[in-house]
């Protein structure tokens, strides 16, 4: 069976070069999160924005069922990574759709 073809999304969430990390222990020692540039916008899309998940998928350009599959990975993934002590690093990503 072939991989289904995964179109890109219109990622406009720009890089924003931080690191959010435990406090007290070095980033050298921290596993590292780096969520994917798509995941951050439509988080702020749906979260910052108050936009529906209809909508977010209409301004990035793909279907209300990816975003909020998308969405729930994320929202997992930005919860675990503090409660885990690993450091969430926001930098230049390719979209997720794009892999």
């Amino acid at each position: 069976m072939l991989p289904q073809y995964k179109k890109p999304g219109a990622c406009a969430c720009p890089a924003k070069g931080k690191v959010f990390k435990p406090a007290g222990i070095p980033l050298t020692d921290s596993e590292k999160i780096v969520p994917y540039t798509d995941e951050l916008e439509e988080m702020k899309l749906c979260d910052l924005d108050g936009l529906t998940q209809e909508e977010a998928g209409a301004k990035m350009g793909i279907s209300r069922g990816t975003v909020q599959r998308i969405l729930s990975d994320t929202r997992r993934t930005t919860a675990f990574a503090p409660s885990d002590c690993k450091a969430l690093v926001f930098e230049k990503t390719p979209c997720k759709e794009e892999d």
